[in-house]
């Protein structure tokens, strides 16, 4: 089974280069989109659980605060509770873990929250490295190859077959744009394709290529058939789904252009839904830009929508029905560093400054 195949022989992914208007090369089919990324693990000695074991996934963002101050809190992104290890009194995490992390070497206490509850605490750490297992290619299939790879496998040496930096865009059913992925990668093989004549299953290198974690799947298949034509498609996803519906809602606004409305308009906000904080960003970009639309997925990012480019334009207003359930579920949360914060109100005090009235009901 091909993963993301377009079987209405439209375009699906368009391999392109750094240079604007260069593509490597277009078709309607990859295999090895989806996948399980590295992840990176660490071994917490000493576990001390506040409140309930955490199990399964533990969330979003992850961040675990070193008792000393003069340190910055180290992000683990996605991150995964292995359980206590039987007789070690110890915690095992896995998480991206790419972006920020520890000081080489770090081994001091540290003190665990997923941005909304303390975790737990232990008195040192450790990161385990897996043994290396080489990463399976990503292939396109039915490729039809631009002339700059046309010559690239001619000459088949290792430099032209490096493509360097590169992206893989990704658009829908209808041929809109969805998102893209970023790669560094290199050819490391091609054949013809049963797919048709002149046409190439092109392998890539997958060292350097981070896939789609499996979960997420069935949110990018939804949206692989288009927008949705009503409000609220994501309310009955868990939150880790509904940050993948959210990454796709945000990827897809970035490369559309929309009028904004004139000022004055009246927005709803349907809150019913508003459990956790990418359902607080989805509903608020329902809101204002209809089924799945995008108004922000962070404060900062709230606030730049509300500049304009975005479908407002300030002063308008906002009912927001059934906002007790925000306030109940978003009104303590934690920064990085563990200290507290009202992300709630923290939104309407964005809303307020940007030219958006709003009235809780």
């Amino acid at each position: 089974m091909q993963e993301g195949g377009n079987h209405s022989g439209r375009t699906r992914y368009t391999l392109t280069g750094t240079e604007p208007g260069h593509a490597w090369g277009v078709c309607a089919e990859a295999e090895g989109l989806f996948g399980e990324p590295w992840r990176g693990t660490y071994e917490l000695f000493g576990w001390v659980p506040e409140g309930a074991e955490p199990r399964g996934w533990v969330g979003r963002r992850v961040w675990l605060v070193p008792q000393d101050e003069a340190l910055d809190s180290w992000l683990l992104e996605d991150a995964e509770s292995l359980g206590q290890q039987p007789g070690a009194g110890s915690l095992v995490l896995t998480g991206l873990d790419g972006y920020e992390g520890p000081p080489e070497g770090h081994r001091g206490p540290v003190r665990v929250h997923d941005g909304h509850r303390w975790l737990g605490s232990c008195r040192e750490f450790t990161r385990i490295l897996p043994a290396e297992q080489p990463a399976p290619p990503l292939v396109l299939r039915g490729l039809a190859p631009g002339e700059r790879l046309r010559a690239a496998l001619a000459k088949g040496t290792r430099k032209a077959l490096d493509l360097e930096q590169a992206a893989l865009e990704i658009a829908d059913d209808q041929g809109e744009p969805l998102t893209d992925l970023l790669l560094w990668t290199t050819v490391s093989a091609w054949h013809p394709s049963s797919h048709g004549t002149d046409l190439i299953d092109l392998e890539l290198d997958g060292d350097h290529f981070m896939p789609v974690p499996g979960y997420a799947r069935p949110v990018w298949e939804r949206w692989f058939a288009g927008p949705p034509d009503a409000v609220g498609a994501w309310a009955g996803l868990d939150t880790r789904r509904r940050d993948v519906w959210l990454g796709l809602v945000r990827d897809r606004a970035c490369r559309r252009t929309r009028r904004d409305r004139p000022a004055g308009h009246a927005y709803e906000l349907d809150g019913r839904h508003v459990t956790d904080e990418p359902g607080l960003y989805l509903a608020l970009g329902e809101a204002v830009n209809g089924p799945g639309g995008y108004f922000g997925g962070c404060p900062s990012a709230l606030d730049d929508c509300l500049r304009g480019r975005f479908g407002f334009t300030a002063p308008a207003t906002l009912l927001w029905r059934d906002a007790v359930t925000a306030r109940e579920r978003l009104s303590r949360a934690l920064a990085s560093d563990g200290q507290s914060y009202d992300l709630f109100a923290e939104v309407l005090d964005i809303l307020a400054e940007g030219g958006m009235d709003v009235t809780l009901a």
